[in-house]
C-alpha cells in the first residue's frame, strides 16, 4: 500500500467514525471514553474544544453542514464560559483557537471573531510579568504555577496580534514561550509538567511531576507538548532557539519510544511492565513532527515526516477501537496519578491523529491561524 492511500483510508476510517458517533454525542463535550461511550464533560473543562475542532476538521475537508452546525452549536454553548471570569484559565487557547478563530477562518463569522479575541485580552492578562509566566489553573495556592501544556494556547495570541495589528499579543506568548524553553525543557530535551514561581519576584523556586511519575521523570505527553508547542512558536516568531528546543524535544521523544512507535504514558518509570500507553501523547508528537518537517530541510525534514508517518501508522493499525467504541484511538492515560481515564480512549487524542492526518493530506493545522491566509 502506498503512503497516500494508507493516509486516504486512516482519514476515511476517522471520518466514519466521527460521522457515527455524532449521532449520540450531538453539540456536547465528550471527554474520556468509557465502556465504548464517551462521557461527556461541561463546557468550561479544557478539552471543550477538541470535539467541535474534529467536526470543523471534517467540515473543512468535506462541507458537511451537519458537523459545522454540531462545532457552531458547541461554541455558542461556550459563552456562558467566557461570560464567567471563576472558569476561565490557562487553556483558553486549547478551547476557542479550535472553535472561534476556526469558525472565523472557515466562514467569515465576526461573533466568533470578536469571541477569539475577548478570549485573546483575558489570557494576555494571566501573564506574570515578573516571571515572563502564563499563570496555569486559578487555585489560591497555585498563583506562582506554570505547565508545559500552556505552549499550546499561545497561538490564540499569535493570531490576535496578526488579526489587530497590536504587537502585545505577541510579545506575551513569545515571552512565555521564552519561559518554557528556559525553564521547562532540560538539556536532554525532556520536560517537567509544573514549574513553580515566586509570584512576587518571578525566581523560580521548584518543580513537580504533576501528571507524570515523578518531578524529574518525562511525562510523554509534556514530552509531546514540547515539541508542537515549541514548533508552532518558532512557525509564528521565526525564533531559532524555539527550533533548537522543539528539535531537541523531539530528538528525545522519538530516541526513546518503543517498537511499535506509541508511549508509555512516562519515559522514565521503573518497569514499564503492565504499564499503559498514552495514543494522545504520540498523535501529539505526530503533528508536532509533521510541523518540523515543514520548516527544515533535506535529512532533518525527511526523518521527522519518517517517524511522524511511522507513529500514524502504528496508530492507525494497532490501536482504533472497533465498531463498538465511539472513539477514534484507544489506549489513552489522561490522569494516572489521579486514576484519570487511564487506558481509555481521549478526545484529544483523536482530535489530534486526525489533525495530523489532514497535515498529511495538505492541510495547516487550526492554531497556524494567522501564518497565511489560509484556515
Amino acid at each position: 500500500m502506498t503512503q497516500e492511500q494508507w493516509i486516504q483510508d486512516a482519514w476515511e476510517q476517522g471520518v466514519r467514525k466521527v460521522l457515527h458517533t455524532s449521532i449520540r454525542v450531538g453539540a456536547e463535550f465528550p471527554h474520556g471514553s468509557n465502556d465504548g461511550q464517551f462521557q461527556m464533560t461541561s463546557p468550561h473543562y479544557w478539552t471543550s474544544g477538541f470535539w467541535p475542532g474534529i467536526c470543523w476538521l471534517i467540515y473543512r475537508d468535506q462541507k458537511n453542514d451537519s458537523l459545522r452546525q454540531l462545532a457552531e452549536s458547541c461554541e455558542e454553548q461556550m459563552d456562558a464560559v467566557l461570560a464567567n471570569i471563576h472558569t476561565l484559565d490557562h487553556d483558553m487557547g486549547f478551547m476557542w483557537t479550535l472553535t472561534s478563530i476556526t469558525n472565523w477562518r472557515l466562514t467569515q463569522n465576526e461573533t466568533s471573531k470578536r469571541r477569539a479575541l475577548t478570549v485573546a485580552s483575558h489570557l494576555a492578562g494571566r501573564l506574570n510579568l515578573k516571571g515572563s509566566f502564563i499563570r496555569a489553573w486559578n487555585h489560591p495556592e497555585r498563583v506562582g504555577w506554570a505547565i508545559i501544556d500552556c505552549l499550546m494556547n499561545l497561538p490564540l495570541l499569535y493570531w490576535a496580534s496578526k488579526e489587530t495589528g497590536d504587537p502585545r499579543f505577541k510579545h506575551i506568548a513569545e515571552a512565555h514561550a521564552n519561559m518554557a524553553a528556559k525553564h521547562f525543557l532540560r538539556e536532554d530535551g525532556s520536560a517537567y509538567h509544573i514549574v513553580c514561581f515566586d509570584p512576587e519576584t518571578g525566581e523560580r523556586v521548584g518543580a513537580l511531576g504533576g501528571q507524570g511519575y515523578a518531578e524529574n521523570s518525562a511525562w510523554a505527553r509534556g514530552s509531546a507538548w514540547s515539541i508542537y508547542g515549541l514548533a508552532l512558536s518558532y512557525r509564528h516568531t521565526g525564533r531559532a532557539d524555539f527550533l533548537a528546543g522543539a528539535e531537541r524535544a523531539a530528538q528525545f521523544f522519538t530516541s526513546h519510544l518503543p517498537a511499535d512507535k506509541v508511549p508509555y504514558w512516562d519515559f522514565r518509570l521503573p518497569t514499564f511492565e503492565a504499564a499503559p500507553r498514552d495514543t494522545s501523547a504520540a498523535a501529539i508528537a505526530a503533528c508536532g513532527l509533521l510541523d518540523l518537517a515543514a520548516v527544515c530541510a533535506g535529512d532533518k525534514a525527511l526523518f521527522y515526516k519518517e517517524q511522524a508517518c511511522a507513529i500514524l501508522q502504528s496508530l492507525a493499525n494497532n490501536y482504533q477501537g472497533d465498531d463498538s467504541e465511539e472513539a477514534i484511538l484507544l489506549s489513552g492515560t489522561g490522569n494516572l496519578p489521579s486514576n484519570q481515564n487511564v487506558n481509555k480512549p481521549l478526545i484529544y487524542g483523536d482530535y489530534y491523529y486526525m489533525e495530523a492526518l489532514a497535515k498529511l493530506q495538505g492541510y495547516p493545522s487550526f492554531s497556524e491561524a494567522g501564518l497565511s491566509d489560509e484556515a
